[in-house]
């Protein structure tokens, strides 16, 4: 399939047919590459994708704890002078 590079303010662009569209199912954000001289366009990541997962793994395996845990011991300027 042939289509140009059309210019967009100080940018440029292609148009993508709606049919191509459909096939990939492409929308919204996208991630875009080159490879070997050619420009790849592909569906954008969802955002801390994979997050929920790994936190239910690292509760699994009880590495969800606090690095200072227990707390490192206060002193009295910390209980008494300290202001926020």
């Amino acid at each position: 399939m042939r289509t140009r590079v059309v210019r967009i303010g100080r940018s440029h662009g292609v148009r993508i047919p709606n049919a191509v569209l459909e096939q990939t199912g492409l929308h919204g954000e996208v991630e875009m590459a080159v490879l070997s001289n050619a420009v790849v366009i592909r569906p954008g990541k969802k955002v801390r994708a994979g997050w929920a997962a790994a936190f239910s793994r690292m509760r699994k395996n009880e590495d969800d704890r606090l690095v200072d845990d227990p707390p490192l011991s206060s002193t009295s300027w910390d209980e008494k002078e300290w202001e926020w």
